[in-house]
């Protein structure tokens, strides 16, 4: 199972790490963290130096609620940072967080590798065509409506096969145009209560049917923290034994904001299949 990054072949059959980067000012657990170019390289040369094989940068907060930007404030904030990184961490994958087709663009354009969508091209109709044209890895999530509204669309006739009709559509619609190498993201919190989100977890070896790599994200989510009954700053624990069980219910990717503390869990968990 392997995905075309910039010419070279990522095999997703060992688990990779994906680290998170948000360059926004409201994200749910580091929102204003790295609003400078110094911060932002620091971090990245950390995350890359504790084993990330990806760095996925959004300029655009997808949490519950959060505000609506313009298309020309995501690309202000999100493509110097980019290059940035590309100057001084040449060999970088550099995933970009965006449901916008010029966005995504300009990103690879600049030297990004991979393409994250929230959306999987529902809220920009032109997203599919250019991932396609663009001949990059497409990571496509499950979700319903958008931030504003997605918390208010929870009620499934089956979650789980809900989810999987979902995908098995725009899977469809991805390969009519050509988009070969497509990644999964089930979209925990995204139109989950957390109930859901739990039996979306206790559930998630049912989608190896699908037979694409599974990119999953629980990490510091309110699924954690809330149950816990605790922060977003105190839930790297949970985060972890969350990360635990995804890796043996068939997680490829760990979306993570701590690079460390993931690799560490692949290396745990792939001992026991040894």
């Amino acid at each position: 199972m392997t995905i075309n990054c910039k010419g070279t072949l990522i095999d997703l059959t060992s688990p990779k790490v994906m680290g998170v980067l948000n360059v926004t000012p409201d994200s749910f657990y580091d929102g204003g963290m790295y609003n400078n170019e110094k911060d932002i390289l620091k971090q990245v040369d950390k995350m890359l130096i504790e084993g990330a094989s990806f760095i996925d940068i959004g300029a655009y907060s997808s949490r519950p609620g959060a505000d609506f930007i313009s298309e020309e404030l995501e690309l202000q904030r999100i493509v110097p940072v980019v290059k940035s990184i590309l100057k001084h961490f040449p060999e970088t994958l550099i995933s970009v967080d965006t449901f916008r087709s010029r966005v995504a663009e300009s990103c690879i354009d600049s030297g990004a590798a991979l393409i994250n969508d929230i959306s999987a091209g529902k809220l920009d109709h032109s997203m599919l065509q250019t991932v396609a044209n663009l001949q990059v890895p497409y990571i496509m999530m499950h979700m319903r409506g958008n931030a504003q509204t997605m918390q208010q669309q929870t009620n499934y006739d089956d979650l789980v096969k809900d989810i999987i009709f979902y995908f098995s559509e725009r899977i469809a619609a991805a390969h009519a145009l050509g988009i070969i190498d497509i990644i999964i993201d089930p979209g925990f919190g995204f139109a989950k209560t957390l109930e859901q989100n739990y039996e979306l977890l206790s559930k998630l070896e049912l989608f190896k049917m699908i037979e694409k790599p599974l990119l999953v994200g629980v990490s510091r989510k309110s699924m954690i923290y809330k149950l816990l009954e605790t922060t977003p700053e105190n839930a790297l624990n949970g985060t972890t034994a969350l990360n635990s069980v995804a890796l043996l219910k068939g997680g490829s990717i760990l979306r993570v904001h701590d690079v460390k503390e993931a690799m560490e869990c692949i290396k745990l968990v792939e001992m026991l299949s040894c």
